[in-house]
């Protein structure tokens, strides 16, 4: 389904109708860009996809829902940004009415009985990718119907997404129970149908929505699980660093293929185990940044910790350089990401932070300025 050759993803951009997007992007079979695993990886750039779709003649008004969503990566990895490991707790509110801190069963099992979502984790544990739309039905199903705490099955989501951004992922978590957002996010076999193409009824969620401010937990729900989520890294093999060159650092996210492309250089994917230990991600996840970096000529993997690659070939901070990302605990020269706006910070709604970082889009021109 992913292609991880660089012209093809190119190719991908292009290809995106951004106002057939704006219009069926909520529906299961719309037309939806499957660009999040690139732009999740850093193989692209919001700024790039945005500068790219302008580049085709489009107006920013025509396409305001493509950019608004291109925005939301942004803007969630701001507040990750700005609040660290603040977004691993409960951000805004406790999330209401929590019972447990598992997940439920038939979750992780594709048995939930709702056709739409168990067709969707069943595929989605095949191909990493899962819509949008499923992946809030599947959080309320287990915050607001299950009663889960959001961290446990959003570390389960994250563990098997091929786009796996832990911002975009527990914040995304948080604003479906309540710990993010000043209400749930609630769905009922209705609005499943309507959006998953199925006629389906007979389910727990075959109520009204005013049900739900009495709803009890159903039965399937209850038998709860803990997943068990082990990265498997590969095997470490020696490399090879030319004193003499500057050393580039890339990382579970930044595999960008045209970062100091043309300097002479040692190029390293580092792999932390404790990064993946704290985030674990699938042997698919792994294998699908190893097959990116074959954009990247002679990138060298190395399974370790940075101060260990460091130390082990006596790298001065002045040769080191690294694309910012709050999970790096590097030294050395940090070079900005490609954000779609100027506009930085923490804002406590995506559409304050939209309201301001649009202003830009008047003189779209001045955006792109020495790109």
């Amino acid at each position: 389904m992913f292609t991880t050759k660089y012209s093809e993803i190119l190719e991908q951009i292009d290809q995106v109708d951004p106002i057939n997007y704006g219009r069926t992007r909520n529906f299961i079979d719309g037309d939806v860009s499957k660009l999040s695993p690139y732009i999740s990886r850093g193989v692209i750039s919001t700024k790039q996809v945005m500068k790219r779709t302008l580049d085709r003649g489009f107006e920013p008004d025509e396409i305001k829902k493509w950019l608004q969503e291109l925005a939301w990566r942004d803007y969630w990895q701001l507040i990750w940004i700005e609040k660290g490991n603040e977004i691993n707790s409960d951000l805004r509110h406790p999330q209401p009415d929590v019972q447990n801190h598992y997940m439920p069963k038939v979750i992780i099992e594709a048995n939930t009985g709702i056709k739409a979502v168990d067709d969707a984790i069943e595929e989605f544990y095949e191909t990493g990718y899962l819509h949008n739309h499923v992946r809030m039905y599947i959080a309320t199903i287990c915050c607001n119907m299950g009663k889960s705490h959001w961290k446990v099955p959003a570390k389960w989501m994250y563990y098997h997404l091929k786009d796996g951004d832990w911002a975009s992922n527990a914040l995304s978590w948080q604003w479906v129970a309540g710990s993010n957002s000043n209400k749930k996010y609630i769905a009922n076999q209705d609005n499943i149908n309507k959006y998953c193409n199925t006629d389906q009824s007979g389910t727990f969620l075959d109520v009204p929505y005013e049900a739900f401010d009495d709803f009890y937990t159903p039965k399937t729900l209850k038998d709860l699980v803990l997943p068990e989520l082990k990265t498997l890294l590969p095997d470490s093999k020696e490399i090879e660093i030319d004193s003499d060159k500057p050393t580039l650092i890339y990382n579970f996210y930044n595999m960008d293929p045209k970062w100091k492309e043309d300097e002479d250089a040692n190029r390293i994917l580092l792999l932390e185990p404790s990064i993946f230990q704290k985030y674990p991600v699938s042997e698919n996840s792994i294998r699908f940044v190893i097959d990116l970096g074959e954009n990247i000529p002679n990138l060298q993997n190395y399974v370790g910790e940075f101060d260990e690659l460091k130390n082990q070939f006596s790298l001065p901070d002045s040769d080191i350089y690294f694309k910012e990302h709050p999970l790096n605990n590097y030294s050395g020269n940090e070079e900005p990401r490609d954000w779609m706006f100027s506009t930085k910070g923490y804002y406590s709604s995506f559409f304050k932070f939209w309201n301001k970082a649009k202003k830009e889009l008047k003189h779209p021109a001045g955006l792109f300025d020495g790109t």
